[in-house]
């Protein structure tokens, strides 16, 4: 990792710094494009063809029922599994809002009112490991808010198999099915719907380069689909003080750098934080790790700064942007006000991201790339949309229509005018 001070980079380095490891987009959106175009003309067969090419596996059942499919957990696993999902539906269930009603002038009420989006796809990644905690970050708020389809897509292995781990969490929210595939199929597959896979409105889940492509890419598409947020790589950005255990610090470096070598972890040192011990800890843990390859070269991609202070510590966050902020600092609460821009943030010595990313019970699918600084992470308000409604007495009619008719005749149009001039005639009649 290389090693800046940070009070000796001038605006345009640090904006370089800011910027994620790049990828070629256009070559990405060139592959991703006839996928789309073959799963939306051909639909099963095209993610069959697909699933073969990059899965390495013939699928003749692609949508298939959990209830079939083989969810034994040994009990260990299990009772994890039970013990984050209880963590997360509690924090979720906490964030249904009431239906609000204003009556904004005597006589006109306005009220809003939330619906359950019908039909998502939630989309697991599955690559060298699957990702059962992603099915639960998901599938639980989908649940909750009422959402009465729910797909699951999730690659397959190399012998058609979808892990236990991912079906028992999908018979636990009440999935639909699992659509056995990956990648961009997948993702157009439950987008514009096949033979056997439903439409969905709204796709959510993380995934490679291709995967968010496609996202995008359908969601400005005629599928009549929306996506949930930008998420990429992931990455990390960890605030220390000389008060923080180096050990644990590059533990949490390595625990977002062994998601994937294009993956960044950022690390600024404040207030005399062991640097020389850091990086001594990552070289020792990093021996010990089974993906240490993956995570060396995500290393590669990153950096730490030695910053003089916590404000200035945070001033580079907020710049940066990370999907996850990691506040291992002397009473790190009185920092919350400071972050303006971060998807999920880890306060204190003993709350290492990976508590997020599995069983606090907070979603661990955020936004990266920056887009924190407009987007914010999934939550049950991801899963819903809000309806408006309005009626108006004659009292009501009478007192806000002469506004309307004078509105309407400063933008010239008359049957705007004329809808409210009609009522009121008929009220004076």
């Amino acid at each position: 990792m290389n090693l800046y001070q940070l009070n000796q980079l001038n605006d345009r380095k640090i904006q370089d710094l800011c910027r994620r490891p790049k990828f070629d987009s256009e070559t990405i959106e060139t592959r991703v494009s006839p996928i789309i175009r073959d799963v939306r003309e051909k639909g099963d067969e095209a993610v069959r063809l697909y699933t073969r090419k990059f899965e390495g596996c013939t699928m003749e059942e692609l949508f298939l029922d959990p209830h079939n499919l083989d969810a034994g957990l040994p009990v260990a696993q299990q009772k994890a599994v039970d013990s984050a999902m209880q963590n997360i539906y509690r924090f979720h269930r906490e964030q249904i809002r009431g239906d609000l009603q204003v009556e904004t002038m005597p006589g006109v009420t306005c009220m809003k009112r939330f619906r359950p989006i019908e039909r998502v796809g939630l989309y697991i990644p599955g690559g060298s490991a699957p990702l059962p905690s992603t099915a639960m970050m998901l599938g639980i708020p989908a649940s909750i808010a009422g959402c009465k389809t729910i797909v699951i897509a999730t690659p397959p292995d190399r012998q058609g198999n979808i892990p236990p781990s991912i079906v028992y969490v999908a018979r636990k929210i009440g999935a639909a099915g699992i659509l056995a595939a990956g990648g961009a199929q997948a993702v157009a597959a439950m987008a514009y719907g096949t033979e056997t896979v439903p439409k969905t409105d709204k796709i959510f889940g993380p995934g490679n380069q291709y995967v968010t492509a496609a996202k995008m890419m359908l969601q400005n598409s005629d599928a009549m689909v929306s996506m949930d947020l930008p998420a990429g790589p992931s990455e990390v950005l960890v605030i220390a003080d000389n008060g923080a255990e180096p050990s644990f610090v590059a533990a949490d470096l390595l625990s977002q750098a062994e998601h994937g070598p294009d993956s960044q972890v950022v690390l600024i040192a404040v207030n005399g934080f062991d640097i020389q011990k850091l990086r001594q800890e990552l070289t020792r843990l990093l021996e010990k790790l089974p993906r240490a390859v993956i995570t060396k070269k995500a290393l590669e991609n990153s950096f730490i700064l030695e910053a003089g202070n916590v404000d200035r510590a945070m001033d580079f966050s907020n710049r940066y942007a990370p999907e996850h902020l990691i506040l291992n600092l002397e009473n790190p609460e009185k920092w919350i006000d400071r972050v303006e821009h971060a998807g999920s943030v880890f306060l204190g010595r003993n709350t290492p991201e990976s508590l997020g990313d599995y069983a606090s019970g907070t979603n661990h699918t955020l936004p990266t790339y920056g887009y924190a600084r407009m987007y914010s992470g999934v939550s049950l308000d991801s899963f819903q949309k809000s309806i408006t409604f309005q009626t108006a007495s004659e009292e009501g009619l009478q007192t806000i229509g002469p506004t309307v008719e004078t509105l309407a005749e400063m933008e010239g149009l008359d049957a705007h005018k004329l809808a409210v001039s009609i009522r009121l005639k008929k009220l004076t009649i």
